[in-house]
């Protein structure tokens, strides 16, 4: 895959791409094999055992050096366990807050001997996350998870991936729970993590893999990125991770979105010496085995891309796109196109909406990715008006965390859209609050929408929404980050708010999270058996008047998803000519305007300039 897909205009520019393209797989130096940017990845690049020990034993040191004692964890790309080690004297339990004081959802629930699982969820963060083209933390991702980006920087939109921690969860459907060493994408125990202490780790410029730290018995975020913190989770990381640490120019502070510089790691400051390094034998702890996920025994990475990491290029419909798919044990793929069992979508139509979705993947000009220039790497995804899959597939270098929020995503769409919602979201049992005890009625939640709306038929009516519709209704203001205004219907109060307490998408599967309960899936309703999600990058599938279905993108920019989304679509429906559609105009969310606030709710938001072949603009306004 090149470096990018744009058509050099000027001997200047082809300069600019030559010179990135150089760079474009560094190691921690930015120097590195030429001619590939996201796509260098190789049967050779993992972890080896070797690897894992040594990372695991330098974190120790560091540890050691600050007088903290530690537990730590280590993945490979696509979340399995490589290793999970506790120092001695390490505290074994350890408690969720965000520090607001807040009661409700999973603020101040407390795990007796979490720590793995904690340590666990950092390094899956850090590692799905990210990928050639970036490199994010679990610092990255506490500042856009927030009730404004950044957080603090009142009136303020909300973060971009508000309400992805709670994705990757062990009761999805897309993520390979289960014993160890089976394919992936593996999930986190806990959903993705905001508390610094989670970092990819990369091998000459390749992502192969992520750390883990706790070492405070705390399970937070932070608040306040206008200052610089000594975090100590953070820098055991930092010294893990040396040797292994991002490519400079791919790390979030390198990365802008919004105007706004992503942060990666608050300080190296690392107080232990790289000369020598014990054997992780000679330090006082043990490997710490946890059921599901690690079996105490130190192990080898798998390479990304080949069939025993869940991931290989397509040798059938998607090949000539350069289209990654999810494969099973067998090196079977587990989501074919196929046409939807309600028999509303044809394979035909699936194969070409995904089609669709890829290729104007390969024109956009991506947001969050390094060198500038590069394509927008994403997981695109169609399900049926029951949430069954009917096809799944990815770029080559789209992070992982894209593959379980694109299903997340499109099942969104397609559930609030579909005139069953209502009744359907009445049906689901209480969701308990594990540190209170506290419980509440998710179906609840249609009577506030009702009221907000001053609709008593909404979520019952066919009106069309989108993920980011849907997230308009999901903040703790209405409008987004306006300080002082209502909630949105799906949110707590901001005075009860917290990025542990967010409203129906955590009540929804909090049961499954805290395994107080069993049933289909995260939310106990099939339609969205892995949750909802309530950031932008999906919309429903219509033939004329009736919703056959959703298509969800994730893995760049929220406006790049958006419209790989929107357009995919429409390309598709202009292609074939079988009458599949985006909805219908008059049927969109972006019509409403809750009673009396003066505000309509958005729908999709398409990037300007949004090509690097292509000067065109407004690129969704014909559809």
């Amino acid at each position: 895959m090149s470096i990018s897909r744009a058509r050099c205009r000027t001997v200047g520019a082809a300069l600019a791409t030559a010179a990135f393209t150089v760079l474009s797989c560094g190691g921690e130096k930015g120097l590195g094999r030429e001619g590939c940017a996201g796509a260098c990845s190789s049967a050779s690049d993992f972890l080896s055992s070797a690897d894992v020990q040594r990372i695991l034993a330098q974190g120790s040191v560091e540890a050691q050096a600050r007088g903290a004692r530690a537990t730590l964890a280590v993945v490979d790309r696509v979340g399995n366990v490589l290793g999970s080690f506790r120092m001695n004297g390490a505290d074994p339990s350890f408690r969720i807050s965000s520090g607001r004081a807040v009661r409700g959802g999973l603020e101040d629930a407390r795990f007796a001997s979490g720590d793995a699982l904690a340590a666990i969820a950092k390094a899956v963060t850090g590692a799905f996350l990210s990928s050639e083209g970036n490199a994010f933390s679990t610092r990255t991702a506490s500042q856009i998870i927030q009730e404004n980006f950044n957080p603090r920087e009142f009136s303020q939109p909300s973060g971009p991936l508000y309400g992805v921690q709670f994705s990757q969860l062990p009761c999805s459907d897309i993520m390979r729970s289960g014993s160890e060493g089976m394919t992936g994408p593996r999930p986190s125990p806990l959903g993705l993590s905001a508390d610094p202490g989670g970092l990819p780790l990369y091998k000459e410029g390749r992502l192969v893999g992520g750390v883990g730290v706790i070492s405070d018995g705390l399970y937070a975020l932070d608040p306040d990125i206008t200052d610089i913190d000594e975090d100590p989770d953070e820098l055991i990381a930092v010294g893990a991770a040396r040797g292994f640490m991002a490519p400079g120019d791919r790390r979030g502070d390198r990365i802008t979105a919004d105007g706004r510089t992503f942060r990666f790691v608050d300080s190296e400051d690392v107080k232990s010496g790289a000369a020598t390094i014990p054997a992780l034998a000679a330090i006082p702890g043990a490997t710490v085995a946890v059921d599901g996920f690690f079996s105490g025994i130190i192990r080898s990475g798998i390479a990304f891309r080949t069939p025993e990491s869940g991931f290989r290029f397509d040798t059938g419909t998607f090949a000539d796109l350069k289209g990654v798919v999810l494969v099973d044990e067998r090196n079977q793929n587990r989501f074919p196109p196929r046409a939807g069992s309600d028999g509303l979508l044809t394979a035909n139509e699936v194969i070409s909406i995904l089609r669709n979705a890829l290729m104007v993947a390969n024109r956009a000009r991506a947001q969050i990715r390094r060198p500038l220039g590069s394509a927008a790497e994403v997981t695109a995804t169609v399900v049926d008006t029951a949430g069954e899959v009917l096809g799944l597939v990815r770029t080559p270098d789209a992070p992982v965390f894209g593959t379980d929020v694109a299903a997340q995503k499109a099942r969104t769409a397609g559930f609030f859209s579909n005139p069953q919602a209502a009744a359907e979201l009445q049906t689901v049992p209480r969701a308990v609050y594990p540190a209170t005890g506290d419980s509440v009625l998710p179906g609840s939640s249609v009577t506030l929408m009702r009221q907000f709306l001053n609709d008593p038929t909404a979520l019952s009516n066919g009106l069309a929404y989108s993920a980011r519709a849907i997230g308009n209704l999901h903040r703790p203001f209405f409008p987004d980050g306006v300080a002082g205004r209502p909630p949105g219907p799906f949110s707590p109060p901001y005075s009860n708010w917290s990025p542990f307490h967010v409203g129906l998408q955590l009540d929804l599967v909090i049961n499954a999270v805290s395994g107080s309960a069993s049933g289909v899936g995260c939310a106990f309703l099939p339609k969205i058996r892995n949750g909802i999600q309530i950031f932008p990058g999906a919309v429903p599938i219509y033939r004329g008047s009736q919703l056959v279905g959703a298509i969800g993108v994730s893995g760049d920019g929220v406006d790049q998803d958006d419209m790989i989304a929107f357009l995919g679509l429409a390309n598709a429906g202009v292609a074939l000519k079988t009458g599949i559609a985006n909805a219908p105009r008059e049927r969109r969310a972006d019509l409403i305007e809750p009673f009396g606030l003066g505000t309509r709710l958005r729908y999709v938001q398409c990037p300007q300039a949004p090509f690097n072949d292509s000067t065109e603009h407004n690129v969704c306004a014909d559809f």
